[in-house]
């Protein structure tokens, strides 16, 4: 499609106090700005991001992501405004889509009743039971007849329902005839994007409305605006995951990052939190389980385990209590209580309740292997590194330090020493017969 996407991102976002840049604030996994762009090059293979404040911390972060995406600074001091934004900005097409930065929730769907609209400007609006506050659209014949701030509103216009949604879809000589045109004379001193409209309408061009949706064309302008971005935006991913086989047990309770994967029959129960590129596969995490991520196969996870990132689970069981970080476990039992970290495991090995691998010693990690069909008692210290062969038992309560052959059974106890009738002695009481 020939189109070309301006995004602005120049903005202060004072009112999300913070210091970090306001489209950068993530969303479900993701700076919201990604969002934008990913919606952006579904449609254009030409996409400038608009940078003022913050400029190189917001480039170094979409360039991380994103590599063929264009920046422009906005000269604020001279041209502040959206209508500043946009100017001196070089596009490949003839028509140009401004999307704005704050809005996460926009996708390529909601665009493109906009793109294939035939007319010098479309603009996206949208009906409010109660539009106070807001701007008004007077729309005449199917076309924009005038954006009236509410300050300038009459009686009338007063009762008009239908706002600006702030996504406009410009021919390119429109740009380029106005927007030289364009004045600051103005209470805030600022040039604004509204103001082409205004022009163009006073001179006949076509100017169009687009009815859209909402929530998708919804704004982040404050930390009470990102939670509720967000619980849209976690509505939308369960509702995709769901519609392609996840079973989620209230998942009202349940947080998915967008990067997420589920592939095959999956279940998750009440209160799973998924963060990262985890990659689930014919698996059920239950409840309140922390996943990571992590890459898990055919398995099963928790109640109440914590799977770190870096960490393979194929075919294997993860109980409660269980942490695993950067750890590979093929075929593995883990009922409870342990810590596996920085871990090799074979398959067909039972890892008993309070075993630990002890992977730090103050200054690095350090690895610890362990081979196939190998028995672990319970309360067990794995003092890495260390290298467990096949077939091994390791006794409970043992704390190993070496290397343990394969078919060996492995102990480390101090002595049991009996002191008969000491805790009458101790207690000054009389032993009971």
């Amino acid at each position: 499609m020939s189109l070309s996407v301006i995004v602005l991102a120049a903005g202060q976002g004072t009112r999300m106090k913070s210091d970090l840049p306001k489209v950068l604030h993530p969303i479900s996994g993701q700076p919201m700005l990604y969002y934008v762009i990913e919606a952006a090059k579904t449609l254009s293979d030409d996409i400038t991001v608009i940078l003022f404040h913050q400029a190189k911390r917001i480039e170094t972060a979409v360039r991380a992501r994103f590599s063929d995406v264009k920046f422009k600074i906005q000269d604020h001091a001279r041209y502040p405004g959206t209508g500043g934004a946009v100017m001196n900005i070089e596009t490949m097409h003839n028509k140009v889509l401004v999307l704005n930065g704050d809005m996460p929730l926009v996708t390529s769907e909601s665009l493109e009743p906009l793109i294939l609209c035939d007319a010098d400007i479309v603009m996206s609006v949208f009906d409010l039971d109660n539009p106070s506050g807001y701007g008004r659209v007077v729309i005449e014949n199917g076309e924009v007849m005038a954006i009236v701030e509410e300050k300038d509103c009459t009686k009338e216009q007063k009762k008009i329902k239908t706002v600006n949604a702030g996504v406009y879809l410009f021919k390119k000589e429109v740009l380029d005839r106005y927007l030289p045109l364009l004045s600051n004379d103005n209470a805030q001193a600022e040039y604004y994007l509204t103001d082409i409209v205004k022009m163009a309408r006073e001179d006949g061009l076509h100017i169009k409305p687009v009815w859209v949706d909402e929530t998708s064309f919804k704004g982040v302008n404050s930390r009470y605006d990102l939670a509720n971005a967000e619980e849209l935006m976690q509505d939308r991913i369960k509702e995709k995951w769901m519609r392609n086989g996840v079973t989620m047990h209230l998942p009202s309770t349940i947080y998915i990052d967008s990067r997420a994967v589920f592939e095959g029959d999956c279940t998750l129960d009440n209160g799973v939190t998924i963060h990262g590129e985890a990659i689930i596969t014919h698996s059920h995490i239950r409840s309140h389980t922390v996943v990571e991520d992590a890459d898990i196969k055919n398995s099963t996870c928790g109640p109440m385990a914590r799977i770190r990132p870096g960490s393979i689970i194929e075919d294997s069981h993860i109980g409660n209590f269980v942490e695993v970080k950067k750890s590979h476990l093929k075929r593995v039992k883990a009922g409870h209580l342990s810590y596996l970290g920085d871990a090799t495991i074979d398959e067909g090995t039972n890892i008993g309740a309070g075993t630990i691998t002890c992977n730090y010693d103050g200054i690095g990690k350090h690895k610890t292997f362990i081979g196939k069909n190998v028995f672990i008692g319970s309360d067990t210290q794995l003092v890495a590194p260390v290298k467990i062969e096949d077939d091994v038992i390791i006794a409970a309560g043992s704390t190993v330090t070496e290397d343990i052959q394969k078919g060996s059974l492995a102990i480390s106890r101090t002595p049991q020493k009996i002191v008969e009738n000491f805790f009458y002695k101790y207690f000054s009481k009389k032993s009971v017969k």
